[in-house]
């Protein structure tokens, strides 16, 4: 029986790049391509998924968010996480929401394979360029030290589509909210975060893998 993968990032090159990589395997095949981790969701539901690869960055959220829907909905699943940070504190992150291992996008072509057929087996799998003893650091320090993590999910939802640019009434049409409630939750978020204007915001978004904006 192949390994059966799902493909989430809402760059379609990508996903088309790696299902060409991952293809050419005998022993895999991907089952779904998807752009938002809603879709992926709704799929595994009802579809089986051996490791779903999940973009660390996706539309109206973190693709850390994410992790335990997928893992919810493909029960049987390991969740490799893809990612253009390197970071341990994104690594740590990714690690600590449940992720079974995490690739990095510089890296994908050349590690994707052997990270699929590793996490199916049950084993963790991090990236060459990821330091190890930083990875563990940042796990021993814990989740509060992450100020990600004095966010709700709702307001990451906010944050990202803030810093892409996205307008109270298009974020609320979007996450099924009012004008007004996006506006709260984008005041709250930020003083959660202590920023104070929006080109702040930004710099804490990309730094923290909310977004890539690429």
């Amino acid at each position: 029986m192949p390994i059966n993968v799902v493909l989430v990032d809402d760059h379609a090159v990508v996903r088309d790049g790696l299902r060409a990589l991952l293809e050419l395997q005998a022993d895999m095949a991907v089952v779904g391509s998807f752009g938002a981790a809603e879709a992926a969701v709704r799929f595994c539901s009802s579809g089986h998924a051996d490791v779903v690869v999940l973009d660390i960055a996706l539309p109206g959220g973190s693709g850390i968010d994410a992790v335990k829907l997928v893992q919810d909905a493909c029960v049987d699943a390991k969740v490799l996480m893809l990612s253009m940070h390197s970071g341990s504190e994104y690594v740590a992150r990714a690690l600590r929401a449940g992720a079974n291992g995490y690739v990095v996008k510089e890296s994908a072509g050349d590690e994707m394979v052997l990270a699929v057929r590793t996490v199916h087996a049950g084993e963790r799998f991090l990236s060459r360029k990821i330091s190890l003893d930083q990875v563990a650091q940042a796990m021993q320090r814990g989740g509060p030290e992450d100020p990600l993590e004095r966010l709700s999910s709702r307001e990451r939802q906010v944050l990202k589509l803030v810093v892409e640019g996205h307008s109270s009434n298009e974020i609320a049409a979007q996450l099924n909210l009012a004008s007004r409630s996006v506006d709260t939750y984008r005041s709250r978020m930020m003083s959660k975060l202590q920023v104070e204007d929006l080109a702040s915001l930004v710099k804490f978004a990309v730094r923290h893998g909310v977004t890539s904006l690429d």
